[in-house]
């Protein structure tokens, strides 16, 4: 066809030929320049004469861009297959963003990029593929900017130790600068074994270009210009490397400007890289007690070694410097332990009273006895530096608060001011006698600022003093955020009509789902959605829900019926704000909104829903919305949004279909995402392949919930792919982090006898979580062995020849310390053990036997338990639980601050907290009937120890006033009666109920009669909050319809225990059942599966062949 230009033909035979990049990267280099129009009949006579089209060719684009987007180890291949110059060509376009105008279209470069780069495993195919092209070239100023700039965008994340060996040893000294230049940046976002290759990529260069001075040839790389050079990096030279540079060096480069700044910033130093540099500093000429020269040494101060040779003025700057110690990543102990040595410095010559306000952040660790022996005066000259330290416990708070008002009793607006994060030692009864006028003020101040760390008994004390003082559209207006959720439904009932508008960014209390996404904040429940739900009614009448629920708070408050009551018209303009409002659904309500979707807009639904419709319906969906629901699941905690195990397992089993069951390389482990926790042992043990692993590793490491199962698992592919751990290095270890925790007893004791520094801190960062009891008992033993024959000899006989923990010890254990006996508990020295009761108190691993060992030496350190303060007994956490009947009698419990600490352990006997709730009525002098609102909040589950004769003289509007809080806890049936009389004294009949009183009033409804379940309304069911439905007597339960049952909602339905399912009939086991699944009780499942498909490709946007074509040129990786 001569008439058709060769150039244009080339064009068209690669798109023919399926080279998609190629080809189009040629069409916009010439269709740019060239006028086409008169070519276009020529154009499709040709296409033709391919047995081909446009339409042809337009449908491939469309189908190669929907692949290499939900399949992009696709791209990363046709990336890789195209040759340099035409990959930086693409580049050069898509990196710009722009929009290019062509002949035929409009490319949107910035449109594409965004769609490709939304997709897991997207962003790692264009940062390898931009590294491996360019990295032969990489001395090209194309391909350095190339590569600079994928690190920068993807904070070098996928940068693996193996790539960075593949960096030419011998690059120009411009280029060398500019690309360590950009690891500098990027430390932080490394992992540790790629940060150690960059270091020995790094020495290596430097050393090979370093000319030593004179004719020897010989002395260290390490010059003064090299070290500010390795900036972070400085902190993985070996010691004996640190020990021979030159002393005119190391005194060159501590005179440096920039050398404070880059010691600064080395917050993953060790204490034998930075004691080397001290010495060598030292030797050079540098007195290091010398002020200046300390505040030259960044965080080398945290390691300093030589605290006798400082005076006090010394000690006292040295201080000062050490609170930057706080960034380290690690040694804390050790730091604590020499700010607590020069604290003793400082005040050999003063007074704590005198030094208070000037010994910076180390006035945290002071023992409760040295702050009791500080005088008022001292503590409200100071109180502008002690609201500042971070690190203040509770009793710590609680003395120095009470310093703070001492005899006066009386807290003002100036006070409030003045404590700051202080506030949390105030006790309920000082906050309630605040003035109305200067509580008002600081609710939108000092209060507003600390409210979250506030206790629910300060917050409801603020919150009833407000709804005594205005009116509550006032209190409304007042009030936000945690204030604002304290507000009770019994207050709100008040409320007539409301500007809707005053509501807008105030969260509300949220509903019962609970979700954390990669890409959303957290979802889910501070209590219920009761607020929503009558809020959104209260502003309903006469407004349009899409009005109503752009203000996104409101979507918590839509039922199941107003959602599907949006017509076609409505529902469509408001899909975008339900969108984005998912994690504020609860379970019920993303149920719901699923089948709305499904009839109403199925291609617009977020694949996320489709987990909440029956798993049956996910069997239908398409291969590449398969992807889509994976990648979205990928970004859940799976057990959050689908509660039934059953159900979830399916829907594990049907996503990884989209997988073929395996995962092949690092691509299939993005878009699994955080279903990776979800996978069964046999999944770990078959289908993960070895290329899989390292990516597979970080992924698990995020894993909370794991089973012994998985975790046995995992620490079995651990030992075959990296081998024993004789080989170890810290940086392996570091990234392992706490998958190390999996490993064999016998692999853990290795890496304690290589790394016992490593292995205290790992106990240090995975405290509080679920570990094996192998990894705890190793940790002591390391620790024990540190501390070698140190045994007790001059105490009491029992205490002879055993090792008593110190507080150092102590901290360095964690939940390790459950390994000291009994015996060993009570050979603590009574200093240590003040200084360490709130750890141990709050550790969960101790036994009744060692909580009474803790106890006994509590009545050593602190005398007969009459004389107790409140802070002690704060103190004590789970110690607390070792006092029997008759020492609890002894305790002073007048304080409900006091008895709110109490409240927290849930291990209480029966005997202990009737014993605790006797001792508060005694000493405050307070009958059930003259209890508030807040004194009801803390009691909390001590609330369950009342008798029901004691419930009936509970002021019914003082429980209305706490219902939401009262509907949290969990008491034996006879007690949920008796409460549920003053919920229908407040609310009326049950049978009258709406779902926002259902919501607030929790587990309380689970006193709810057989012949009240009977006749409440179906569309009430999903309102009952799960831990009402599960305390449900199962004579109670087996009364609910078949339709009640159906309408119960998915997280209901799952929480329905053994005990419960076992009284009822076949019918109303599959309307549960149907419940579980999400079915819909208005449309069979048969119905949907004969429909249309749920989702098909095409409700992945496209565009035209130019806007799809663009897809296929993208080089940037985008983070």
């Amino acid at each position: 066809m001569p008439d058709l230009p060769a150039e244009l033909r080339r064009v068209l035979d690669e798109l023919l030929d399926e080279k998609y990049i190629e080809g189009t990267i040629k069409a916009v280099e010439y269709l740019r320049g060239t006028p086409v129009t008169e070519y276009y009949a020529d154009m499709l006579r040709y296409l033709r004469s391919k047995w081909s089209s446009l339409q042809m060719l337009q449908n491939s684009f469309s189908s190669y861009f929907r692949e290499i987007v939900l399949r992009p180890r696709k791209l990363a291949t046709d990336l890789q297959q195209m040759d340099t110059s035409a990959f930086l060509l693409s580049a050069k376009y898509f990196h710009s963003g722009i929009s290019v105008e062509l002949a035929f279209t409009t490319i949107d470069f910035g449109h594409v990029k965004n769609q490709l780069t939304q997709m897991p495993g997207g962003n790692r195919s264009l940062f390898e593929s931009s590294w491996k092209k360019c990295l032969p070239s990489i001395s090209s100023f194309q391909c350095l900017e190339l590569v600079i700039e994928a690190l920068r965008l993807t904070s070098a994340v996928y940068l693996q130790p193996e790539m960075v060996l593949n960096l030419p040893k011998d690059l120009q000294e411009e280029t060398f600068k500019n690309i360590t230049t950009v690891f500098k940046e990027l430390y932080d976002k490394m992992a540790a074994r790629t940060q150690r290759a960059i270091y020995e990529w790094m020495r290596q260069t430097l050393q090979r270009s370093y000319k030593p001075p004179g004719l020897s040839g010989s002395g260290s790389w390490i010059t003064a210009e090299n070290l500010w050079f390795l900036g972070r990096y400085i902190v993985h030279l070996p010691v004996e490397e640190i020990q021979k540079i030159s002393l005119n060096e190391i005194r060159l480069f501590i005179n440096y400007d920039n050398a404070t700044k880059q010691l600064d910033s080395v917050y993953d130093i060790t204490p034998a890289t930075a004691k080397a540099f001290q010495e060598r500093i030292d030797a050079s000429g540098f007195d290091l007690t010398n002020t200046s020269t300390v505040y030259r040494l960044g965080l080398l101060v945290c390691f300093f070694d030589n605290i006798q040779e400082l005076d006090t003025g010394e000690a006292h700057s040295l201080l000062h410097q050490m609170i930057k110690c706080n960034r380290l990543k690690g040694f804390q102990v050790a730091v604590r332990k020499l700010k607590s040595h020069l604290l003793e410095l400082v005040l050999k010559n003063q007074t704590l009273n005198e030094s208070l306000d000037s010994i910076s952040d180390a006035i945290a660790g002071l023992s409760f006895t040295q702050l009791e022996s500080l005088s008022p005066q001292a503590v409200r000259s100071a109180i502008s530096a002690l609201r500042t330290v971070a690190g203040w416990t509770e009793s710590q708070m609680i003395i120095l608060v009470d310093k703070f008002i001492g005899d006066s009793k009386q807290l003002s607006l100036f006070n409030i001011s003045q404590l700051g994060e202080l506030m949390l030692g105030v006790s309920s009864g000082l906050l309630y006698n605040v003035s109305a006028e200067d509580l008002i003020q600081a609710v939108t101040g000092t209060l507003s600022d600390h409210a979250a760390q506030l206790s629910p008994v300060q917050r409801m004390v603020v919150v009833s003093k407000m709804v005594e003082t205005m009116d509550i559209p006032s209190v409304l207006d007042l009030l936000n955020g945690s204030f604002l959720k304290e507000l009770s439904l019994s207050n709100l009932l008040k409320v007539k009509g409301y500007n809707i508008t005053r509501l807008d960014h105030k969260e509300l209390r949220r509903s019962q789902l609970v979700i954390k996404t990669s890409e959303t904040r957290w979802m889910g429940n501070d209590y219920s959605a009761d607020q929503a739900l009558y809020l959104y009614n209260v502003v309903s009448g006469g407004k349009p829900g899409s009005e109503i629920i752009s203000f996104s708070e409101f979507v918590k408050g839509l039922t199941c019926e107003q959602i599907q009551s949006f017509d076609n018209m409505t529902f469509l303009l408001v899909a975008e704000v339900f969108k984005s409002n998912l994690d504020l659904l609860s379970s019920h309500q993303l149920n719901c909104l699923a089948w709305k979707y499904q009839r109403e807009a199925p291609k617009l639904m977020p694949p996320l829903l489709l987990a909440y419709l029956p798993p049956a319906v996910l069997e239908d969906i398409t291969q590449s919305v398969c992807r889509l629901l994976l990648f979205s699941l990928g970004r859940t905690e799976l057990h959050l949004i689908i509660p039934d195990s059953t159900k979830r397992n399916k829907v594990i089993r049907r996503a990884l279909q989209c997988l073929n069951y395996t995962l092949q390389d690092e691509y299939d482990v993005d878009a699994l995402g955080r279903m990776i926790c979800n996978l069964s042992p046999q999944i770990i043990k078959t289908n993960i392949s070895v290329k899989a692993l390292t990516e597979a590793f970080m992924q698990f490491r995020s894993c909370k919930r794991l089973s012994n199962d998985q975790k046995r698992e995992i620490q079995t592919k651990i030992r075959e792919y990296y081998g024993n751990p004789t080989a170890w290095q810290p940086e392996l270890i570091q990234d392992l982090g706490p998958l190390v925790t999996f490993l064999s007893k016998e692999d853990l004791t290795i890496i304690a006898e290589k790394f016992p520094d490593i292995l205290l801190q790992l106990a240090l960062d995975v405290e509080g979580e679920v570990i094996f009891q192998d990894f705890l008992a190793v940790v002591f033993s390391t620790l024990k062995r540190a501390i070698g024959n140190n045994k007790l000899s001059s105490l009491t006989p029992d205490c002879r020849g055993l090792t008593a923990p110190s507080f150092d010890q102590m901290l360095k254990l964690a939940d390790a310390n459950s390994y000291w006996s009994a015996q060993e508990l009570r050979c603590m020295s009574t200093q240590t053990f003040i200084k360490s009761v709130e750890r141990l108190g709050a550790l969960k691993s101790f036994d009744i036997i060692q909580l009474a060992a803790l106890k006994d030496k509590a009545k050593m350190a602190w005398g007969p338990i009459r004389s107790w303060k409140k802070y002690q007994i704060v103190a004590l956490g789970r110690i607390a639980l070792a006092l029997d009947e008759s020492e609890i009698k002894e305790l002073e419990l007048g304080s409900i601050d006091t008895v709110a600490a109490l409240s927290q352990q849930t291990q209480w006997t029966p005997t202990q907290a009737r014993s605790i709730l006797e001792g508060f009525f005694q000493a405050s002098g307070l009958t059930v009937d003259a209890l508030k609102e807040w004194d009801l909040i803390g009691l909390g589950s001590l609330l369950c120890a009342m008798t029901g004769h004691e419930i009936s003289y509970l002021s019914a509007s003082t429980y209305s006033a706490a219902a939401a809080r009262i509907g949290e806890i969990v008491c034996k049936v006879e007690i949920l009666q008796e409460l549920l009389k003053k919920a229908r004294y407040t609310f009326g009949n049950v049978t009258d109920w709406y779902n926002f009183i259902l919501e607030e009033v929790g587990t309380v409804a689970a006193g709810i009669s057989k012949e009240e379940i009977k006749v409440l309304n179906e569309e009430l069911m999903p309102y009952f909050q799960p831990t009402a439905i599960a305390a449900l007597p199962s004579e109670v339960f087996k009364e609910l319809s078949p339709k009640q049952l159906a309408n119960l909602g998915p997280e209901n339905a799952a929480i329905v225990t053994e005990s419960q399912k076992a009284a009822l009939s076949i019918e109303q086991l599959s309307s549960l059942q149907a419940a579980v699944d999400g079915a819909n009780s208005n449309h069979l499942i048969q119905m949907l599966l004969s429909a249309s498909p749920v989702l098909n490709s095409s409700s992945f946007h496209g565009g035209n062949l130019f806007l799809l074509w663009a897809a296929c040129i993208i080089v940037y990786f985008i983070a």
